[in-house]
């Protein structure tokens, strides 16, 4: 095949290029979705730290216990439009554990609402 009958199709390789890399662009930044957190503690006066992770398909929560008992804390996630979710999580002193709340649905706003109480070994 003559090399002067492929020169229309590098015109058209190239235009097929820009498409999927400006497709590629557009998922991204539909993935890199922002969402706000609201962290609201109730610690009965334990040394627990609360630090979050906010990624675009889930949301990471630790929890390090910093008092000299074991502590329960139950977690409770709102993110409308998707269905409330639940956790316990049970930290021995100087221990961090995590909860993570996987998205289903996008996400505009996310409350947690964090209650620790000390438990007995």
């Amino acid at each position: 095949m003559p090399a002067a009958s492929l020169n229309w199709c590098r015109p058209a390789i190239a235009l097929f290029v820009l498409l999927l890399l400006a497709l590629g662009a557009s998922v991204a930044h539909a993935q890199s979705h922002n969402y706000t957190v609201d962290i609201r503690p109730v610690l009965n006066d334990l040394d627990i730290e609360i630090t979050h992770v906010a990624k675009a398909q889930a949301l990471v929560l630790n929890l390090t216990n910093k008092s000299p008992t074991r502590v329960r804390c139950n977690i409770n996630y709102s993110a409308p439009p998707q269905t409330p979710l639940r956790a316990t999580r049970h930290i021995d002193p100087g221990r961090t554990e995590t909860s993570v709340l996987r998205a289903h649905r996008r996400w505009f706003r996310v409350t947690v609402d964090v209650v620790c109480v000390p438990t007995p070994r």
